[in-house]
């Protein structure tokens, strides 16, 4: 408990130190422009930037409006922060640099009012540019051939959705949304690889999405592994029970044989030994008795293990997980972080699936990136 209250403490000071200083460059455009009173300025600066903790910490003892609230305001913040210290920071280095190099006679003394309304509006575009584009999903389309006969199927169309984080923000509208361009897409099989339900099942529970999810009827069913996130909540058996109440079938270190033509095969999340206790099966012991001359679609929330797969016969790995950064510039970590974040990728006999999700996670926003529903037409060759 004290490591967690350290740990918590430092945290919440870097927090604190970075929205000083992006409340002080504001206030020093803000007063410039319009007349302001300090203390009332402040006071709204840190409602706003301590919202989302407060929302988040308040859960249980706030009323459940005033909570969503107060996420919603701290999510967004959250994105504004984001990039409010890397423009306000590369204009502070640019003005330190102009002093140095005497770029400009007598120098850059004080933070220039027009630098910080230029951070100001640059922000507010991203961020309407961001919620515009994270409610705007595309269809992915992936073609691909597995080399295997499939018992009397010559194709199989699936519909990947990765990573919708439903809840708080990501809410039965959302669901809803999505449910109308997978059906428009008619697939013979649904697929969901992880972090279907962001923490908090009861919220998935309140707005009823079991029904919404239950409007989704494939020829061959629906089918998921867990993510994250349904582990950070610390309910996975409850979520399990109400993903299943949905009509979704959860593979957790099981698979299935479907039609007596393929197989598809549920990895447990990575993090579910850290937070569950739950040790994690080894590939290998998972797919035991696998008929291997069929054709095999692995869901991992991951994209990792790709090796794993690779020697163990896996034909297709479906993942989501990295969001592909979902702030720009994050996929530019991402990237390295992964071997493939996002997109097909193909090792061998081993092909990979990465989407970048449908949902978002903390700030709704999406930059550099397209939410999608990931559309496969698998085609078998013998």
């Amino acid at each position: 408990m004290r490591q967690f209250l350290f740990v918590f403490s430092i945290i919440l000071l870097v927090y604190g130190c970075l929205n000083y200083y992006i409340g002080r460059r504001l206030w020093q455009t803000l007063s410039f422009y319009v007349s302001l009173n300090h203390s009332l300025y402040w006071l709204i600066f840190w409602s706003v930037a301590l919202s989302y903790l407060m929302g988040r910490m308040g859960e249980k003892y706030l009323p459940a409006g005033v909570s969503t609230l107060l996420s919603l305001v701290g999510s967004y913040w959250l994105g504004a922060m984001f990039y409010f210290l890397q423009i306000l920071v590369v204009m502070d280095l640019i003005r330190a640099l102009m002093n140095v190099l005497k770029l400009w006679p007598g120098g850059v003394k004080g933070f220039p009012p027009a630098a910080g309304l230029t951070a100001l509006l640059l922000v507010i575009v991203i961020l309407g540019y961001g919620f515009w584009n994270a409610r705007n999903p595309q269809v992915v389309h992936y073609d691909i051939t597995i080399p295997k006969k499939a018992g009397q199927l010559d194709k199989l169309h699936v519909v990947m959705v990765s990573d919708l984080h439903l809840g708080k923000i990501m809410d039965n509208r959302r669901l809803e949304k999505m449910v109308e361009i997978v059906n428009a897409l008619n697939p013979d099989l649904i697929l969901l690889p992880g972090d279907v339900i962001d923490e908090n099942v009861g919220l998935f529970v309140e707005q009823n999405m079991m029904a919404t999810f239950r409007r989704l009827n494939p020829k061959y069913g629906k089918f998921a592994a867990l993510g994250n996130h349904e582990y950070i909540g610390r309910k996975v058996e409850e979520a399990i029970h109400y993903l299943e109440e949905s009509g979704i079938q959860v593979l957790r270190d099981s698979y299935i044989k479907v039609e007596d033509s393929f197989y598809v095969v549920g990895r447990d999340e990575r993090a579910s030994e850290r937070f569950s206790g739950r040790k994690r099966k080894s590939l290998a012991e998972v797919m035991t008795g696998i008929d291997y001359s069929l054709p095999i679609i692995l869901l991992n929330h991951q994209p990792v293990e790709l090796e794993e797969a690779k020697k163990e016969g896996v034909d297709l790995q479906l993942s989501g997980h990295t969001h592909r950064g979902q702030l720009f510039p994050n996929q530019l970590i991402t990237s390295r972080i992964f071997e493939k974040d996002w997109g097909y990728l193909r090792k061998e006999e081993l092909q990979v699936i990465v989407s970048s999700g449908f949902g978002t996670w903390g700030p709704p926003i999406r930059v550099g990136n397209r939410p999608e529903v990931v559309d496969i037409v698998i085609h078998f060759s013998p």
